[in-house]
């Protein structure tokens, strides 16, 4: 069949097989170009189909010749309805790792559930042995606990006070303002628990009870913490509060890890058009500015530049580990938060309208980000021939 985008706000109702499937190949010849000295062997990815957690496995497999298991929730191919995106990509990258004689194993499921832990667990048993590298990379509006069976929704409000501020419809190009109210305390804790670190946790406790972590095991989650402009929505709202509980958990996960002499990192990255990220109101707008603006630099970058930095300079290599901030994160977004960088952005901001913002954003440049996501827009494609699904 003829597959054609229908997006509908942040998403994209169909997706492309071709497209997603060349989408990985572009990410994989850009890592195979960048070494990783002393990369793990045997990696774990929980949240791997797409964004981050897709960059990961495929800078840790090409860049690393690591094996892998991908732990993702996607929608497989419908009769007449295409798979989700994350879906085709993970059916590529297992035909390309394979393809490189790399071993590369796929479970599609609730992460949050026990079930795909003990999926995941007898995957390693069978066909790996011991794991020695965790990365936790998931995005999920809702978290059904593993113990009391409660569902948790997660949110994207303000925490105190309600905000009001500049956001995009990137669909019809319309600069709008958006007034959020605060989140109740009940949404502020709901979030925490879907987007926190307890299922982070909860893994690495699965997988030392089995005995399944090589000494010198490390783990790495992600977060954002982004310019002032967008901290009402994100830094200081509820997902902020999310972010805050990873970073206890990743203290309660070195102490676990221990005495396996294991080592727990939040890494902070940069802005990027990602499917979680395109659902949060105002970053949509901030993210058309800075790619803008970082390209006129020439220091933009996108998710698996990112990631292959990520492991080859700050988790393995030369001085893993070596480079933190005060709190004792991973620092990936420096060159967003760049004072010459942030101040080109907060000059456009109070001046952005609707009827210029072709002008001075890159909205161009954020859809056409967007629509990649889901295997279009790539030029490599002919996008008017059938496909098979």
């Amino acid at each position: 069949m003829i597959i054609q985008p229908k997006t509908r706000g942040f998403i994209s109702l169909t997706a492309h097989p071709e497209g997603c499937a060349n989408n990985v190949k572009e990410q994989m010849e850009f890592a195979a170009e960048h070494s990783i000295a002393d990369a793990p062997k045997n990696v774990l990815l929980i949240g791997a189909s797409t964004g981050y957690g897709l960059a990961s496995r495929i800078a840790l497999a090409f860049a690393g010749g690591a094996n892998t298991i991908g732990v993702f929730f996607e929608r497989p191919a419908d009769g007449d309805k295409p798979a989700s995106a994350g879906w085709y990509n993970s059916v590529a990258f297992k035909k390309f790792a394979e393809q490189k004689g790399l071993c590369a194993e796929n479970i599609n499921g609730d992460a949050f559930s026990s079930d795909i832990k003990e999926q995941a667990i007898a995957l390693i048993k069978q066909k790996f042995g011991k794991i020695d590298c965790i990365v936790y990379s998931l995005a999920s509006p809702k978290r059904i606990d593993p113990f009391s069976g409660e569902v948790f929704k997660s949110v994207l409000k303000p925490i105190g006070t309600s905000f009001t501020g500049k956001t995009v419809n990137v669909d019809r190009e319309e600069v709008t303002e958006v007034t959020i109210e605060p989140a109740a305390a009940d949404e502020v804790y709901a979030t925490e628990k879907v987007m926190g670190g307890e299922d982070w946790e909860l893994w690495i406790q699965a997988l030392l009870g089995e005995n399944l972590l090589e000494n010198g095991t490390k783990t790495v989650a992600y977060s954002y913490v982004g310019p002032e402009i967008t901290w009402p929505i994100y830094a200081n709202g509820t997902i902020g509060a999310a972010k805050d509980d990873l970073m206890r958990a990743r203290t309660a996960i070195n102490f676990l890890m221990a005495g396996i002499g294991g080592r727990a990192a939040v890494s902070v990255n940069k802005a990027v058009v990602t499917q979680a990220s395109a659902a949060i109101p105002v970053v949509p707008l901030y993210i058309s500015i800075l790619f803008k603006i970082m390209k006129e630099k020439g220091c933009h970058e996108g998710c698996i530049e990112q990631m292959v930095r990520l492991f080859r300079d700050h988790l393995y290599g030369i001085s893993p580990m070596k480079s933190l901030d005060d709190e004792g994160r991973i620092r990936l977004d420096e060159f967003e938060l760049s004072e010459d960088v942030q101040h080109a952005v907060l000059d456009i901001w109070p001046k952005i309208s609707t009827e210029n913002l072709n002008q001075l954003s890159d909205i161009k440049g954020y859809k056409q980000e967007f629509l990649k996501l889901f295997g279009f827009g790539l030029e490599s494609v002919d996008y008017g021939k059938d496909v098979e699904i």
